[in-house]
């Protein structure tokens, strides 16, 4: 079985998930070092959620992310990720290294990514890192992927440090907005594979980003599930097709100007699973492609 088809199956796998982990939700609360307590109730986000891949739902107007040039079937091909390298917010030396990505891919020789070489995938790669929970708690939210176990903490009313220390996830603070949560993460790490997206789209340690995460009702998250249907893959049982409950949208804003030309803004629309919380272990697997093994994470010397 070649790379890309083996790669395919094992993402489909990482994808699965459903019934949530117990947890408190944190109680009505205004912005960050506001004081003061919001008459809205705090949305309860609990329940595992899946979207499709490669991920990101470009919007319809505006600096959005990019769109796969490489199609089947009138979407983006999963198996050549040949991103959108003349897409205007990319700075030129940005669009050369995206280029040169899908090059490579349109080969069919797969390329190093954080995920297929077990490396920490930071924001917003790893948005795109199988099912996703959001474990909510008065003083901070934790966000599960589960993909390689990848786990994210956001400290609730609190502000950035004056310095920041670059980490794998960044430094990620947040406040609840009426029936929104707000994420805001600096502070990113460079690591040898540091992208933003599947299309080995780079990123500098400017790199800024705000989530925004709310729950839709079916009728408003099918604008997002049309605009996610045109680029990624949608596969069969995975997402439940007839649950009609509350959906949801996170809606995400970067910018880097290192990178880009200004900020972009992009969606991912998810729905409820048909399937349990998968272990996904990228260490287990990492013959990446034939014959090559993934350069997983390793000390320089021991810690004793």
């Amino acid at each position: 079985m070649n790379f890309q088809r083996r790669y395919f199956l094992v993402l489909l796998a990482a994808a699965a998930a459903t019934p949530a982990f117990g947890q408190a939700v944190a109680p009505a609360i205004g912005p960050a070092n506001s004081g003061k307590e919001s008459v809205t109730p705090v949305p309860d986000f609990s329940g595992i959620w899946v979207h499709s891949i490669p991920g990101f739902e470009p919007l319809p107007s505006g600096p959005t992310s990019l769109v796969n040039r490489s199609r089947r079937n009138g979407i983006g091909d999963l198996l050549q990720l040949v991103g959108d390298y003349t897409n205007p917010i990319l700075k030129p030396e940005a669009a050369e290294v995206v280029k040169k990505h899908g090059e490579v891919s349109i080969k069919g020789i797969g390329y190093p990514t954080p995920r297929n070489q077990c490396w920490p995938g930071g924001v917003p790669f790893a948005f795109s890192s199988g099912a996703t929970q959001l474990v909510q708690q008065p003083d901070k939210i934790t966000i599960l992927y589960n993909y390689d176990h990848q786990v994210r903490h956001v400290r609730l009313n609190q502000s950035h440090p004056a310095q920041v220390t670059p980490s794998w996830y960044g430094d990620s603070v947040g406040h609840y907005d009426g029936d929104t949560l707000v994420v805001d993460t600096v502070g990113i790490k460079i690591g040898p594979f540091a992208m933003v997206d599947w299309f080995g789209t780079p990123h500098t340690e400017a790199l800024h980003v705000v989530e925004r995460y709310r729950l839709l009702d079916y009728e408003a998250a099918k604008e997002g599930f049309e605009r996610d249907a045109r680029e990624n893959l949608v596969a069969q049982g995975i997402r439940d097709s007839n649950y009609r409950g509350k959906y949801l949208q996170l809606a995400f804003t970067v910018e880097d100007e290192g990178v880009f030309t200004a900020p972009w803004s992009a969606t991912m629309t998810y729905g409820r699973s048909v399937a349990d919380w998968a272990e996904a272990v990228c260490a287990e697997n990492t013959q990446w492609f034939p014959g090559q093994e993934a350069a997983v994470p390793a000390a320089q010397k021991a810690d004793f």
